[in-house]
């Protein structure tokens, strides 16, 4: 391996006992570009060609309040498949807030957790008061990735080679952009959407193979809303309002408290993807969804694929150390009890109809991008371990058959968000390979994974060292070389 190590940045942080400023999620400041990686179990396919993307969050200056893993400041990781070699890099996401801490050498804006804002300067999306760290989401569109953070900030344009940031996306509205855009391979579109705390709280866009924004529209909801992820078939979008969002009456005090109202259902905004048509409205079960895995029409009816939490608003989490225990419980995911989910609606009587998919808790799925908005027989989803915001292994679901296989990644050892990365020349919706980070905290080192999508359960074809232990994060994409290329599919 040829290690080369950037230009250090410039950190305050200092040492503490906060849960998610330690272990798997000690953050990292180290950026270096990393040369035929040493391989160190098995031999790294010669069929995968392209880009994984991988977004943690790294605090980088001491916190103004009480810190949250999300207020972490965006990092980009990059591994680069061909000819069985693998080559590695990681970059911070240049964003505003980024330059104006490095300046001032210091932490500039409060976080999630903060009831009474602490910020120095006024903040950007939804909230209004937060840090826009471009730390959520990653995607590549137009031949760019685009780095996204969760309460609508500005959308990151970044090169997928160098991992440079080039600035603010040119098409990003008013009212900032979402984390969880989608994009189309098929026809190379975007499709973002945004929310906000003033009428119509919610809009929906669309930005074409060519980066050049065609299409945007409000749909309007009763009052701001939390929306976290979207869902697109051939012909539509799904959006959501979901009974989980602000408290009206502290919203009038500044005050971000979140609150379950439960007397609400959710509601389901299927929207037509082009044009000015009908937006139609359906209704469910109470739940919030953080991830959907796909969506597709069926004759009359959208069916959509999601994860249902059956306990929004888990409260406490009890054994969480002293302090901790609000931030923790709303962090883990057999808390809030998250399960994979089917919804119907059908367009022609307005009905809707829901069923589980699977008991276990579950969340964080992917799937074959080919197959995003079309009906589609494959999804992959992440296990984590109890109490905390960390991956465990994987599940891999047959949706036609209701079979399942999985594989565990042992004590100690933790995963990222695994996109599905086709073989070049697959023959069929499963041909190809997840790709994961993991963290050792056994060996206090990291690796990447690359697990056959047919069998996953044999566990990894190939371990590849990672130069420098990772700090945990939120989402991940894959992009072969042809879509990096080309924008869309040929």
């Amino acid at each position: 391996m040829q290690l080369t190590r950037r230009k250090p940045i410039i950190t305050t942080l200092k040492p503490s006992n906060h849960p998610y400023l330690n272990g798997a999620w000690t953050p990292l400041h180290e950026e270096v570009d990393a040369l035929d990686l040493e391989v160190i179990e098995g031999a790294i396919p010669l069929d995968i060609d392209g880009v994984y993307l991988r977004n943690t969050e790294n605090q980088i200056h001491q916190p103004l309040g009480r810190y949250h893993p999300f207020d972490g400041d965006g990092m980009l990781h990059r591994i680069d498949f061909k000819n069985g070699r693998a080559n590695y890099s990681n970059r911070f996401i240049r964003t505003r807030c980024f330059h104006a801490e490095q300046e001032a050498q210091a932490s500039l804006w409060g976080g999630l957790m903060d009831r009474v804002d602490p910020s120095r300067r006024p903040g950007f999306g939804a909230h209004g008061s937060l840090k826009d760290s471009a730390s959520t989401d990653v995607i590549v569109h137009a031949g760019k990735a685009l780095a996204t953070f969760y309460q609508c900030g500005e959308a990151y344009v970044v090169d997928p080679d160098t991992l440079e940031t080039e600035g603010v996306a040119h098409w990003g509205p008013l009212d900032g952009v979402s984390a969880h855009p989608k994009v189309d391979e098929r026809t190379g579109e975007l499709m973002f959407f945004n929310y906000s705390k003033h009428a119509p709280y919610m809009h929906f866009g669309v930005v074409d193979a060519s980066n050049k924004l065609t299409h945007y529209r409000p749909v309007p909801l009763p009052g701001p809303r939390l929306p976290h992820d979207m869902a697109f078939t051939e012909n539509y979008v799904i959006l959501n309002d979901f009974p989980l969002f602000w408290d009206p009456e502290a919203l009038k005090l500044n005050a971000h408290v979140v609150r379950m109202h439960r007397d609400l259902p959710s509601r389901f905004a299927i929207v037509p993807r082009h044009g000015a048509g009908e937006i139609r409205w359906f209704e469910a079960a109470p739940t919030f969804v953080l991830h959907w895995t796909n969506a597709y029409e069926d004759g009359d009816e959208i069916v959509l694929d999601g994860y249902f939490q059956s306990n929004p608003e888990p409260g406490k989490f009890k054994d969480a150390p002293q302090g901790y225990e609000h931030m923790m419980g709303h962090l883990d995911e057999h808390t809030f009890g998250s399960r994979l989910h089917r919804w119907r609606f059908n367009l022609k009587d307005g009905s809707t109809k829901e069923e589980t998919l699977d008991e276990r808790i579950l969340e964080f799925g992917t799937i074959n991008q080919r197959y995003a908005g079309r009906k589609y027989r494959y999804a992959y989803s992440t296990t984590a371990k109890p109490g905390w915001f960390l991956f465990t292994g994987f599940v891999k679901h047959d949706l036609e058959t209701g079979e399942s296989e999985s594989y565990q990644l042992g004590e100690g050892r933790y995963g990222s968000e695994a996109p599905f990365a086709p073989r070049i020349g697959a023959k069929d919706e499963d041909d190809g390979y997840l790709v994961s980070f993991v963290i050792d905290e056994n060996a206090g080192k990291s690796e990447c994974v690359i697990l056959d999508a047919k069998d996953i359960a044999a566990g990894p074809v190939a371990r590849i060292a990672l130069p420098h232990k990772l700090c945990s994060g939120t989402h991940a994409c894959w992009a072969d070389r042809q879509f990096l290329a080309e924008g869309k599919r040929s």
